[in-house]
């Protein structure tokens, strides 16, 4: 089941359990997918002022944009847990059976790639959200600011994966 149909209760119980998915992977995702989601709140509300009219087709592009960025960020969410458990599974192998020794280093190299799509996702939200600074509704200036903070965290937990 993918994390994006998990109540928010259902996903902390999942993550707080001994299990090895969900992990730092899949936090990194959804904090990420939080961002955007945080960050498409403060552009709703953005959207038709009149005292942001200058700003219309960037707010317009940033919608579509953090609306894509939140949705891949959560199917990397899901990716992550997927290579992850993979590993994990792989690695619980004796080294000398032929399952493992064939099929754990692409399994190793996807869980790698995964955290490293998450990080520069990450990385674009942070720009784009810096780039809606000053032109976004004055009265969600502190959303706009938490949603920076969620995809930096996001950015440097991809990092530590």
């Amino acid at each position: 089941m993918s994390f994006a149909q998990l109540t928010v209760r259902d996903f902390l119980a999942q993550t707080a359990a001994k299990q090895p998915t969900p992990g730092g992977g899949a936090i990194a995702g959804v904090c990420g997918a939080l961002a955007a989601a945080l960050g498409q709140m403060v552009v709703s509300y953005s959207l038709g002022k009149k005292n942001l009219a200058q700003h219309q087709p960037l707010l317009e592009d940033a919608a579509k944009r953090l609306e894509r960025a939140r949705a891949m960020l959560l199917e990397l969410a899901d990716e992550d847990a997927i290579a992850y458990g993979l590993v994990n599974e792989l690695s619980k192998l004796p080294e000398n059976e032929a399952r493992r020794t064939k099929e754990l280093p692409a399994a190793q190299e996807a869980s790698v790639r995964v955290p490293m799509a998450v990080g520069a996702t990450g990385v674009d939200v942070l720009r784009l959200l810096r780039e809606l600074c000053g032109k976004t509704n004055a009265y969600l200036r502190s959303d706009l600011a938490i949603a920076a903070v969620l995809a930096e965290a996001t950015t440097r937990s991809a990092h530590w994966n």
